[in-house]
Order: structure tokens, then sequence, then C-alpha cells
């Protein structure tokens, strides 16, 4: 009996010294190990995605698609909350709310971060790249990753291009064909500089107003034209206002997907991982999906029967290259020796 109750003692005392060496005793001074991966997994987040376009473009839907994804790879833990069509802010607006932590997410046209960062200037020059393939090489190679890496520097992350597509050229006033026919109109554009260039160059004027304003500029002959994608074209009713309307690819329309560096510091890295693993899976997704979707919405242009339609040939497009081809010299010091050569480098590759 005595062998008994010694044993059993024996045992208590392991079984406390173990748990007090392991675990500690609260309010214990003894260091504890701590799982970084586990660290804020027992609170929910609620992050806030704003974004400007319509549910029904190809941001909109990749922005429904995301959160359902998210939701289902955290189980839940992780709630993200959209808001389509400007209704928190304008594309601008956007970046100081992010900052400020009013909102967690945004997904700003490429020419909307010019603004913040010029080398993104690149991707806003005039026929840069020829068709989807020579997009994605960008994207998914060197280009994007120094693009990527200039935007961090001026505090902002980036953490995933998204598509949409070609920009096509829509006005009220004649048909465009050649550089020629488009001396003395004006369009609305974003707020890049080397868009500005682009039509002062061929003789057009070119001016800016919020994306959720252009219908009201055009219906109330502000300006005679504008240029978007296909999606956008039709979604938000431009094609309405509009008589003409030129099949260019002139340039090409995406996104990319920014959060504060400060506060993606703060979620765990498990959501992090989870965030990254959804966003890439939806902008592989939405790289099909969007060019099936601007081709649906040409189709419906074209029943509406309210826009003149015109696809530019390969040799018309030629002339527009030639004529545009001092944007390329001028911006060149702005966009940076390695920028440029990685994008020659895809003309040369289409070339072979």
């Amino acid at each position: 009996m005595k062998g008994v109750i010694t044993i059993i003692t024996f045992l208590c005392v392991g079984i406390i010294t173990a748990f007090y060496i392991g675990f500690g005793f609260p309010n214990s001074s003894s260091s504890v190990a701590v799982d970084e991966e586990l660290v804020g997994l027992h609170e929910k987040y609620t992050l806030k995605f704003s974004h400007v376009v319509a549910k029904n473009t190809p941001k909109g839907l990749a922005a429904a698609y995301f959160a359902e994804l998210i939701k289902e790879k955290t189980n839940g833990w992780v709630e993200v909350q959209l808001f389509p069509n400007g209704v928190l802010y304008s594309a601008q607006e956007e970046f100081e709310a992010l900052k400020k932590g009013d909102i967690h997410i945004i997904a700003p046209a490429f020419s909307e971060v010019t603004l913040h960062d010029r080398k993104w200037t690149a991707l806003d020059l005039p026929y840069l790249f020829d068709n989807e393939i020579m997009v994605e090489q960008a994207f998914e190679g060197r280009v994007g990753d120094l693009l990527l890496e200039s935007i961090e520097q001026k505090g902002y992350k980036g953490i995933a291009f998204w598509d949409n597509g070609f920009k096509q050229i829509t006005n009220n006033v004649r048909p465009i064909v050649y550089p020629e026919d488009i001396k003395g109109l004006s369009f609305r554009v974003m707020p890049s500089d080397a868009l500005f260039k682009t039509y002062r160059t061929v003789g057009a004027k070119a001016v800016t107003f919020p994306f959720n304003e252009v219908y009201n500029v055009l219906r109330d002959g502000i300006v005679d034209g504008q240029e978007n994608t296909l999606s956008n074209i039709y979604s938000k009713g431009f094609y309405q206002q509009q008589k003409y309307m030129t099949i260019s690819n002139h340039n090409y329309l995406g996104y990319v997907i920014l959060v504060d560096p400060e506060f993606w510091s703060t979620l765990p890295e498990i959501y992090q991982m989870s965030i990254q693993e959804a966003m890439n899976e939806v902008s592989i997704w939405l790289r099909a999906h969007a060019k099936e979707l601007n081709n649906d919405m040409l189709h419906r242009i074209a029943s509406s029967s309210l826009t003149e339609i015109y696809e530019q040939s390969e040799e018309e497009k030629v002339e527009w290259r030639k004529a545009l081809k001092p944007l390329y010299d001028e911006y060149e010091f702005i966009i940076g020796r390695e920028l440029m050569e990685e994008l020659r480098k895809l003309q040369i590759e289409k070339e072979l």
C-alpha cells in the first residue's frame, strides 16, 4: 500500500511539474512558447473591399467570387464586405481611405495608380499589348514583379493583378479609323498623363471625370467621347449616348489589388496565406471570364443598333503606332530602363 501511495505521489508531482514548465501558471514570470500562426485566430476579421464599377463587370464579379472564396477558406473567420459602384469613395479617394484604414482592399485601374507611382505609366503606353497572351506574360513575369516592387515603395502592397480587357474608343461625332479622324474631338480619360498626351499627340483633347460621372458627361455633350472596355461601356450604358465605336484595343485596362502594408501585417499569417491563395484563384478564373464577358457585351451593344461599330485592321493599327511612337521615347526616362527593356522583350518575343 505504501508503494502505491509513493507511485501516485510521484506521478502527481511529475504532472504538476510538467504543467508548470510547459505551460506556466497564470501570472507566472516563466517564458511561454507561442505559435505565431495561431495568434489572432480567435478573432473574426471583416475586410471592406471598395471599387467603382458595377457588380456585373469583370471586377465586380471577381470581387464577389473572392468574398465567397475567402469565407470558405477561413471557415467564416474572415468576411469581405463589398462596396461596388463607388458608393463609398471615388477611384482616387480610395487610396487615402486605404491608408487611413477606413477600407482594407481596393482594386484601382492601372491608370489611377500612375498618380501615385509614375512607373505604372508604362501600362498606359498606346498599343503596348497585342493580345491577352502578352498581357499574361507581362503580369506573371518580370514586368509584374517590377511594378509591384515599385508601388510597395510608395506605401501600398500589391497582392494580385486582375484582368478586364482592351479599351475601345467611342464618340458621338464621326467614325474613327485613322489618326486624322480623331483630330479636334474631346474624350474623357482616366487621370493618367500618358493618356492625356496620347490624345494630344493625334490632335484631340483629353479631360478627366470620375467614372460614375461619365454617363452624364456624355449625355450632356461635355465631351465628344470616351475610352473603355466593352463591359464598362455596356454596364454603364455609355453606348446609349455614343453613335460610333472603334474596336481599337489601343490600351489594356486591368487592375491591381492593393492593401495597406501595416494593416496586412496585423493579419495572422494563416489568413494572409488564405487571402493570397484566394486572390490567385480568382485571377486565373477572371482571365478567362473577362474575355468571354467582353465578347458578350460587344454582341449586346451591336444588337442594340444604337452604336455603329468599326473594327481596326492590322494595317490601320500600324498607322496609329507610327503616329504615337514619340510617347515611348518621352516616357522611357520616367518608366525606367529596366522596365522598358522588359516590355521590349515582350514585343520581340511576339515578332519571333
